[in-house]
């Protein structure tokens, strides 16, 4: 695997939640690769079973959890299993989150909706709910499991994944921009929660990347980029979408406690620029 630099996290306890998923799954394998002894939770277990495997076969340490982030239970049981398995967490990836189409609109602009399609009134609450839980609740939760760990030994570090939609909200995505936009306002609140414990709280704010979540959302069945992508590209200075290897740069430098030692309560975007154009 081509790490972004040599950084050595040999010895930690990276627990990573959403492991399951192309980003989180990334995140995972580097960190195995630096060294790390890596915690892999999902709600799918094949899907971090599979990953488990593949950092064995690389000679790296990485088990798999079955675990399901808005259910403390799930996670205490996970967490109790780790601590036998690999020790007490150092580091803390809260990585699950997502979108859901109960929680979308068909159409970007009220006036043009159309016959038979879903607009901001027909939106399901079930779904709305679900969206924010599965982001806000599904950050908070392992954090209240996993950084007992770090409150009790004074040193610690908590990752969580923002998005640029906590800037500006993105059309179509209302539960999903507002669930990010609470997970960025609870990383500074945690940030200065535990300020006096020795734990930092930072979070990263990714850019537009494809992934399987939005893939239709960006690209026509036959491959063509749809005009939502075109407007995507448009806002964006660097004019492309954000590699998952991209991020993790920068997840190394806020997790790295001599690099980012002073560094606590700060969203980094990693966007190409978007959150910085205004669009002329």
């Amino acid at each position: 695997m081509d790490l972004p630099y040599n950084v050595d996290f040999t010895g930690k306890v990276v627990v990573v939640t959403g492991a399951g998923g192309v980003l989180c799954g990334d995140m995972a394998r580097a960190f195995a690769h630096a060294g790390a002894k890596v915690a892999a939770l999902d709600i799918n277990f094949e899907a971090v079973e599979k990953l488990a495997i593949e950092c064995h076969a690389g000679g790296w340490t990485c088990l798999a959890y079955k675990a399901d982030v808005l259910s403390k239970e799930s996670l205490e049981t996970a967490h109790r299993r780790i601590l036998s398995d690999l020790g007490p967490c150092d580091i803390l990836i809260n990585g699950a989150g997502g979108n859901n189409p109960r929680a979308t609109t068909d159409n970007e602009y009220q006036h043009e909706a159309k016959d038979g399609q879903k607009t901001f009134f027909d939106l399901e609450s079930d779904g709305v709910d679900f969206v924010f839980r599965l982001n806000f609740q599904g950050t908070l939760l392992p954090t209240q499991v996993f950084a007992k760990d770090m409150a009790e030994r004074k040193h610690g570090c908590v990752l969580n994944i923002s998005s640029m939609n906590a800037y500006v909200p993105l059309t179509k995505i209302p539960a999903y921009s507002g669930a990010k936009a609470a997970v960025s306002n609870f990383t500074q609140w945690l940030a200065v929660h535990f300020a006096g414990t020795g734990i930092r709280c930072n979070a990263i704010a990714p850019g537009f990347l494809v992934s399987d979540q939005n893939r239709a959302l960006l690209f026509s069945p036959d491959g063509t980029p749809t005009a939502r992508s075109g407007k995507i590209l448009a806002g964006t200075p660097m004019g492309r979408f954000v590699d998952s290897s991209e991020l993790l740069g920068g997840v190394f430098f806020l997790c790295d406690d001599k690099a980012a030692s002073a560094i606590t309560g700060v969203v980094l975007p990693i966007d190409g620029g978007f959150a910085a154009y205004s669009g002329v």
